[in-house]
């Protein structure tokens, strides 16, 4: 048996639970991670409120977490190029908050020595999620790119990989972390009323595309307005209105997958010495409640993680 936090019901934080799962054996090809830190993200405390029960149905008691950093333990047939003792991060299919996780091998990467189980347990959600909205935004080196919801985990790492291909990034954010978007390269501009008229004056040549990565309401029409066509917007933040709007809504599993692609991408960033994954909050995993709260009241400054004992 293994320790992992779960929760036999929907509704608030308070439902999650420490329980004993029983030690999982990898499949063909997946890999058994003794796990390290995972990765906090939106989806999990809407997975956990119920609030994604049509989309996402689970099965109690759920396991939640979808990216994690370890230790390889064991490898299920099939699987080449991970073996016993490698440390490693990836993305998995839930059943993150626990002492052992199974990762399609498809899914992982070797981890580098100079980066830390908490940064890599931030990284591969992150990742994954821009290569994939750079993708099917279609932005190209030279555009500009406005991103609502700049400053958090995916944000952070979306204007990385934006600078990177030559693409002028506009972040709103709170002025709070202004600082920080300029670190990163991008023009930050402060969300609320008058958000248009700003976006404006900091691209007087015009926005090109329009990725929303914070799910606040309102941002798509005016998204729109400034683009000039739903088709230059799309959003991983807001599925119910993404239709509303005539919107584009990438959640992953659309089909081409891109996994391989963002971690290689950001393992360049990072051996470049310029890759910045700031981290939010640090928390034991037996604090997950505490975690997913943080997560949910949003305006967060990159990733919240979750630490697991070796």
């Amino acid at each position: 048996m293994t320790k992992a936090i779960a929760f036999t019901q929907y509704g608030g934080a308070d439902v999650l639970r420490t329980i004993d799962i029983e030690l999982p054996a990898p499949g063909p090809g997946q890999v058994r991670v003794a796990v390290r830190a995972v990765g906090v993200n939106p989806i999990d405390h809407k997975q956990r409120s119920g609030a994604l029960a049509e989309l996402f149905p689970v099965t109690f008691p759920a396991v939640p977490g979808f990216e994690v950093s370890g230790v390889v333990e064991a490898v299920g047939a099939g699987v080449t190029g991970f073996a016993p003792g490698d440390e490693v991060f990836g993305a998995l299919m839930g059943g993150g908050y626990a002492e052992q996780a199974l990762v399609g091998a498809d899914e992982l990467a070797h981890k580098p020595a100079t980066l830390s189980w908490e940064e890599a347990a931030a990284l591969p959600t992150a990742a994954e999620t821009s290569e994939r909205a750079l993708d099917v935004l279609g932005v190209r080196p030279g555009e500009t790119l406005l991103v609502h919801g700049a400053a958090g985990g995916v944000g952070t790492v979306l204007l990385q990989f934006a600078r990177a291909r030559g693409i002028t990034v506009i972040g709103t954010a709170s002025e709070a972390n202004h600082a920080h978007l300029r670190e990163l390269g991008a023009i930050p501009v402060t969300y609320g009323e008058g958000l248009a008229e700003r976006v404006r004056a900091a691209a007087p040549g015009g926005v090109d595309r329009v990725l929303d990565a914070a799910g606040q309401g309102g941002v798509l029409p005016l998204s729109i307005e400034l683009t000039g066509s739903p088709d230059r917007v799309v959003t991983i933040a807001d599925f119910a209105e993404a239709g509303k709007y005539g919107v584009r809504f990438t959640g992953g599993g659309e089909g081409e997958v891109y996994h391989q692609r963002a971690y290689a991408a950001a393992l360049a960033l990072h051996e470049a010495g310029t890759l910045r994954l700031p981290l939010h909050r640090v928390l034991p995993l037996a604090e997950a409640a505490e975690a997913q709260r943080i997560s949910e009241h949003g305006h967060l400054r990159g990733k919240v993680v979750l630490t697991v004992s070796s």
